[in-house]
């Protein structure tokens, strides 16, 4: 397959704008995965500060029960001097497991661990040497300037772990919030950027879409110009070859006429005349049918209905039809049911019926009877003409009611293929219908139900 340059354009720019998307999402993914890094690594930082802050409140506590104890000799004092010396202990052991991937924070807590335990020393010195001599007070101040130097050491060092701490926490909430811009940075450049992309090649479609939509209304136009000339041509030989006929008819018959008066019977003289009136019956039912199928496709075809006697108007048209002296199948009327009055229009219906009828009429052979049968139902009237003619083969039934369209088997039947369509034109316009029922070579059946109303 040839790809065109737009075809090349459109795939680019497609692929482009995917790629552009996934490179965003696998940014995304990154700075997601460090997001929820970065929200551990503080979770772990906040918990040692929490468990740092805790030892130094069970060391202050422990404290404060030892001198509670030495100042007042209170039993309660001691409990919570040794409550608070065992909790110490879990403490620094958790501690530790937070603190095991930072090498100066380990140091600082071997550190601790150690003046924790002088610092648990002095204060067991401290309580023994009260309880063996509470007098002893020279030893008690010589204890507390070492626990006071201890203690001061111990702050010390806790304060470096709050500060390495703190400084991680600062650290990881920076990388945080530059990677939060930065992913926004990228979604949005890369947001932008594919969408613009998409922009330029939906515009490019688009104008695809227009050029070929122009084009294609240009062909359709072109076609129906074709059809068009074609049909004004079929149209212009058809009339020419169908006026020429009658009125050749015409004119040698009045020519005979004129020339030999005196000399021929009056029978002769009638046959002559009903030529001229058949020709010229023939010639206004062909330019009625162009004048009615013409203002129908126009849509200028007038629709009047009237109430009208439908039996004596399928009479009186079977009696027009008949004034012929060609001769031609005998037409039964048959009337089914109350049809007596309907609103339709007369002309309309005129042109439908005499167009069914001249074809039955056409196509049937000498002999022939051709039924013309009307009945009515609740809110239908059904004309229906039936013949013992050619047929029409199955393959022309969804052509037939086109304009100039006859079916294969007419050989050199004359007729202009206009009927049909003019009867369809009259029956749409009623809003009614009409079925066929078919068979070569041995009739077929034209049905038309209209409405009442």
């Amino acid at each position: 397959m040839k790809w065109s340059l737009k075809g090349k354009w459109i795939a680019g720019g497609f692929s482009l704008a995917l790629l552009l998307t996934g490179l965003a999402s696998f940014i995304s993914y990154q700075n997601a995965s460090q997001l929820i890094e970065s929200a551990a690594k503080v979770q772990r930082t906040r918990k040692i500060l929490n468990i740092v802050t805790d030892i130094f409140a069970s060391l202050v506590d422990a404290e404060s029960g030892r001198r509670g104890y030495l100042l007042f000799a209170d039993q309660k004092e001691l409990q919570r001097y040794h409550s608070a010396i065992q909790s110490i202990d879990p403490k620094v052991k958790q501690l530790r497991q937070w603190i095991a991937d930072e090498p100066e924070q380990k140091q600082r807590l071997v550190i601790l661990k150690t003046l924790i335990a002088q610092r648990l020393s002095l204060s067991e010195q401290s309580v023994s040497l009260y309880q063996q001599d509470p007098s002893a007070i020279k030893n008690q101040a010589l204890l507390r300037e070492q626990s006071l130097k201890n203690r001061q050491e111990i702050q010390q060092i806790i304060t470096e772990i709050h500060a390495s701490e703190e400084q991680f926490l600062k650290l990881w909430v920076q990388q945080s919030q530059s990677s939060t811009r930065y992913r926004m940075f990228i979604e949005l450049l890369s947001t932008v950027l594919s969408f613009g992309i998409l922009l330029g090649t939906f515009a490019l479609l688009y104008r695809q879409m227009l050029k070929r939509q122009k084009a294609e209304t240009l062909q359709r136009i072109l076609a129906q110009e074709n059809e068009l000339s074609e049909l004004k041509l079929r149209f212009f030989s058809m009339v020419s070859h169908e006026f020429r006929t009658p009125l050749s008819i015409i004119l040698g018959s009045a020519q005979l006429l004129a020339e030999s008066s005196q000399q021929w019977t009056e029978t002769k003289k009638l046959k002559n005349l009903h030529r001229i009136q058949s020709s010229a019956r023939s010639m206004n039912q062909l330019l009625t049918d162009i004048l009615t199928f013409a203002r129908a496709e126009a849509g200028k075809l007038e629709f009047n209905p009237d109430l009208l006697d439908l039996e004596s108007f399928c009479l009186n048209l079977i009696e027009d039809i008949q004034f012929c002296s060609k001769p031609q199948p005998a037409i039964k009327f048959i009337s089914r049911g109350r049809c007596i009055h309907a609103r339709l229009d007369e002309n309309l219906l005129y042109s439908i019926l005499s167009n069914l009828l001249s074809n039955a009429i056409k196509y049937s052979p000498q002999g022939g009877i051709i039924q013309f049968i009307l009945s009515c139902e609740t809110d239908v009237v059904i004309f229906q003409i039936k013949d013992q003619g050619i047929g029409i083969p199955s393959e022309s039934y969804q052509e037939l009611f086109e304009p100039f369209y006859r079916a294969d088997n007419v050989r050199n039947i004359v007729g202009t293929g206009l009927g049909l369509a003019v009867v369809k034109k009259c029956v749409d316009i009623h809003q009614g219908q009409i079925f066929l029922e078919s068979e070569v070579e041995m009739g077929t059946t034209f049905t038309v139900k209209i409405p009442k109303r």
